[in-house]
């Protein structure tokens, strides 16, 4: 796919079919729930199924890990979009959890043709590097998230090289607050001094808006309060 097409892809369905990895962190389950009330059809790839303690007629939760390709093959056909909200909490420690399970999913959308992908990362990877304020930059991501961000950097770096019709979100510090609509979104988003925050609601409404809109293909937004 070129980068011409790329920019006039569009996705024509009202109700989709989304495949939401990460389904059991607290943004996979805001995208899995307001994806739900929007009226499309939701399948969530988890490790641990009894985790989601909801059911909807339109919720298909299937057992499976991202390190195994083969999970993400059998349910990767006659999606229309994917939502990732892929992460972990192995933040001392080396890891290739990111990088190697976004490489999977970006392998099974191509093999059964498969083209938007939407995935989140955080403000202060790559070049929005430092946008996450001071606190971040100098001592959370340095000294606590060292290992974590590399492999953030590293998961972007696949994507941007994918043919997929992909948007990568980088949210500020992440809230459990109420959804917002009248959050800040921008590719010069974020603060060099300040650590803006976004509640996790919020940034499931932006990641749902993006399914019908061509603005941010191929783009790295950021997003805060």
């Amino acid at each position: 796919m070129t980068l011409n097409q790329l920019v006039s892809y569009k996705l024509n369905l009202k109700i989709m079919k989304l495949l939401v990895i990460g389904g059991t962190g607290k943004t996979g389950r805001e995208l899995i729930i307001q994806g739900l009330a929007q009226g499309h059809v939701v399948t969530a790839v988890v490790r641990k199924p009894d985790k989601i303690k909801y059911s909807h007629p339109n919720l298909y939760v299937e057992k499976g890990d991202v390190l195994i390709h083969e999970n993400l093959e059998r349910v990767m056909k006659g999606q229309d979009a994917v939502l990732s909200a892929l992460g972990h909490k192995r933040f001392f420690i080396p890891t290739n959890i990111l990088s190697k399970g976004t490489q999977n999913i970006i392998n099974a959308m191509n093999n059964y043709n498969v083209k938007r992908f939407i995935c989140i990362t955080s403000l202060g990877v790559n070049d929005s590097r430092f946008k996450l304020g001071l606190y971040y930059t100098l001592f959370t991501i340095p000294v606590i998230l060292f290992f974590y961000f590399l492999d953030k950097s590293k998961q972007e770096k696949l994507i941007m090289n994918s043919d997929l019709g992909w948007t990568i979100v980088r949210p500020g510090q992440l809230t459990n607050g109420k959804k917002r609509t009248n959050y800040k979104h921008g590719l010069s988003v974020g603060s060099y001094v300040l650590t803006k925050m976004i509640s996790r609601a919020s940034v499931a409404h932006f990641i749902l808006n993006q399914l019908d809109d061509e603005t941010y293909i191929r783009k790295t937004p950021g997003i805060t309060n």
